[in-house]
């Protein structure tokens, strides 16, 4: 149960079984894309159940500052509505002050894409940790296109200053590491320039902005790449139409629920709605290569999700798991997971080794720092080696304090880790889980009671 603990820190004990049905928090990754392209089309645009974590809330806060009128409403911590009524692309408003992206890279990137289209000046800037953040990878593009981008350590990291141009030209772009993010801030500033517009990545990443774009009347073409990339292509200038959206639940939030049940002696849970978007489901794929049992009843697409977004209700189960590997491409689809399969490793059978991680020393915190610090002051045997981690599963975990370092997905895999460890397990800066999960305490407690 949860318990009293030292200042900024909750107490997590072991449970003895773990029961229940959730519904998740709005896809944070979604909800991001609906409020920016709402922001976009002309007209207006209901979004359904979308995340009402801190991150989409600034979301949400800069459409505002960019001209949009925003209505949310609903009382559930996990998902809200949002009416967005915007004068469209070609009469947004030069915004009056900083644009606050407070810890979200999502905001910050997909902002500057669409900031890089319209004429005007934006300053974009964060917390502490988003000016940690390589930003230099969507300046570079921005600047080619022929926006003007000045920020901090020779523009790569926050704040930026970001003159717009509306004689923005098509490039082709190739990102230097896989990002979703980097993908879809060029092709956002690729709607407003002349020209074709590519973005050749060599690992396929999650498509919802391009799904979505489609939904709204954009031509992207994507063409499969035989080394398992991609290229992905708009032309421009183009408009986006106004669409309503409604938001499946969101898998990197369900990951944290898959692997408690499948690592706990005594559990069952269904998790209902969550989004299995091909390339997101990595967590879902990985899992069941390691012997969880997760049972997967598809809920649908088209009517159910606008931009052709599948889901499913999700019924997982005590599961005897073993180690595996995951290659760079995989963890380039999990990557918001890793840090909750290295815990379902640490419990499993076996060696785990987790290659091409380097990607999660840039996140809110250093994940790979973190993760290996976290599960190792648990009892776990894990080590990093460069860009990889290593873990040797199968010890009883046992509780101690473990430091989040104010890392949502760090905070709430200790909570999960707690709930298998033998004794008490005291997580540091648990309200940091409000970045994407609101409420996750308060379903931990629910569902072992």
């Amino acid at each position: 149960m949860l318990g009293a603990a030292p200042a900024d820190s909750v107490a997590v004990g072991q449970a003895r079984r773990l029961r229940g049905e959730l519904h998740l928090p709005g896809d944070k990754s979604i909800s991001h894309r609906a409020l920016l392209l709402a922001l976009l089309a002309a007209g207006e645009g209901r979004i359904t159940g979308a995340s009402d974590g801190r991150d989409v809330r600034a979301t949400a806060d800069v459409a505002t500052a960019l001209g949009a009128h925003l209505t949310r409403s609903g009382d559930d911590p996990r998902a809200v509505d949002y009416v967005v009524v915007s004068p469209g692309r070609a009469a947004l408003s030069e915004p009056t002050g900083i644009l606050d992206c407070r810890n979200s890279g999502t905001t910050f990137r997909l902002a500057a894409g669409i900031i890089a289209g319209l004429p005007g000046f934006a300053v974009l800037d964060g917390d502490e940790s988003l000016r940690r953040r390589p930003m230099g990878r969507v300046a570079a593009p921005l600047v080619a296109m022929g926006a003007s981008v000045a920020g901090r350590a020779g523009t790569t990291l926050a704040p930026f200053a970001v003159t717009g141009s509306i004689a923005l030209r098509g490039i082709e772009h190739a990102t230097s590491i896989p990002s979703a993010q980097v993908k879809s801030c060029v092709l956002l500033a690729g709607l407003a320039a002349t020209g074709s517009t590519s973005v050749r990545e060599s690992t396929f990443t999650r498509d919802h902005t391009e799904r979505m774009l489609r939904a709204r009347g954009v031509a992207v073409r994507t063409e499969h790449l035989d080394d398992g990339g991609a290229v992905h292509t708009v032309v421009g200038p183009t408009t986006v139409r106004a669409l309503d959206e409604r938001v499946p639940g969101d898998i990197s939030g369900a990951a944290f629920w898959m692997v408690a049940a499948a690592i706990h002696p005594d559990a069952d849970l269904l998790l209902r709605n969550v989004g299995t978007n091909p390339t997101r489901r990595g967590i879902i794929d990985l899992l069941r290569r390691m012997g969880a049992e997760i049972e997967e009843r598809p809920v649908g697409t088209g009517g159910s999700m606008v931009s052709g977004e599948p889901s499913a209700d999700l019924a997982v189960r005590s599961s005897t798991l073993h180690g595996i590997d995951v290659d760079p491409g995989e963890v380039a689809g999990a990557i918001d997971e890793i840090p909750i399969l290295c815990l379902a490793a640490a419990v499993a059978s076996g060696r785990s080794r987790i290659r091409g991680v380097g990607e999660l020393r840039h996140k809110e915190s250093d994940r790979v720092a973190g993760i290996v610090a976290g599960l190792a002051a648990l009892g776990a045997r894990v080590r990093a080696d460069g860009d990889d981690i290593e873990i040797e599963g199968g010890r009883e975990l046992r509780g101690a304090p473990v430091a989040s370092l104010d890392d949502h997905r760090l905070a709430m895999t200790f909570a999960v880790a707690g709930l298998v460890a033998e004794g008490t397990t005291l997580v540091g800066q648990p309200a940091s889980a409000d970045i994407s999960y609101p409420g996750f305490f308060d379903e931990l407690e629910r569902v072992r009671a």
